[in-house]
């Protein structure tokens, strides 16, 4: 698990020498609290980011027991903040849920779900607001529906611009909004093109060339990313990626942790352009 571990050390070691420097990270992480998961692994594999949004969780339980390992292998102080609810199909339902650290990012509200879950997403988008020094930013969470076949998914995506004016529009104050999570399909899908052409100039952050999804052979999809507006989050440094922890063990991986990977962006925090 060396590649792990050189991940890991990176980003501990660029946060430590770069403190005005901060890195938000998603991750589906497989039915968290309803799997047999290797905590003390995916703890490992996340702890270097600042604050992770989380999809695909089952339930509360399995986001406390991430939060004891974080804080059992760091010497910071990590929290949570879970939907007040679980959203999906009448047999399978999901969460969404952050996890960060404390003493360095502020929770400071839930902007609650898309259209108080009155919508015709299978799953409604989650948002909450956070702040890392000076910035502040609205963190939603996406997982589009995988279905039957690509129309499905193409459906929900189209509607990504409806989600992130919804939440732009929702708090007059902070325009820093980041759509982030699993759109099961690539960023360069037609499903995007009215989000990728709207007036605040929105652009994804992980490069779609980039697979963030686990087969049992290799890295296989490109379906997770971050949607941001370079009008106005101008806090993004352009750093952007995903961390591969499977170090070849594909099929171990995607039973032990999940059979996507995290992916991340860097922002500056000392100044807030609001």
């Amino acid at each position: 698990m060396k590649k792990i571990f050189f991940g890991i050390l990176f980003l501990i070691v660029s946060i430590m020498c770069f403190s005005e420097e901060a890195y938000i990270a998603s991750f589906n992480i497989l039915r968290l609290g309803d799997s047999k998961k290797n905590m003390t692994k995916t703890a490992d594999i996340i702890k270097g980011f600042d604050i992770i949004g989380l999809v695909e969780v089952i339930n509360k339980d399995g986001v406390e027991d991430l939060v004891d390992e974080l804080n059992k292998q760091t010497k910071e102080k990590w929290e949570y903040h879970i939907s007040s609810y679980g959203v999906g199909s009448k047999n399978h339902k999901e969460y969404f849920a952050y996890v960060y650290k404390k003493n360095k990012v502020k929770f400071v509200k839930s902007n609650g779900f898309y259209k108080d879950g009155k919508s015709s997403f299978l799953r409604e988008p989650y948002g909450a607001t956070f702040k890392i020094d000076n910035f502040d930013f609205t963190f939603v969470l996406v997982h589009t529906i995988y279905g039957d076949g690509e129309s499905q998914r193409k459906a929900e995506n189209f509607k990504m611009i409806d989600v992130y004016e919804y939440f732009q529009d929702k708090d007059k104050k902070e325009q820093d909004i980041i759509l982030a999570g699993d759109f099961n399909l690539y960023a360069l899908d037609e499903s995007f093109r009215p989000l990728l052409k709207s007036t605040d100039k929105i652009t994804y952050a992980i490069d779609p060339s980039i697979k963030t999804t686990l087969s049992p052979r290799g890295r296989a999809n490109s379906y997770d990313n971050m949607f941001l507006s370079t009008k106005f989050t101008k806090e993004f440094t352009g750093m952007s990626g995903a961390l591969d922890f499977a170090d070849g063990n594909y099929a171990r991986m995607r039973e032990e942790i999940s059979d996507h990977i995290p992916i991340f962006i860097t922002v500056e925090t000392l100044k807030d352009d609001d």
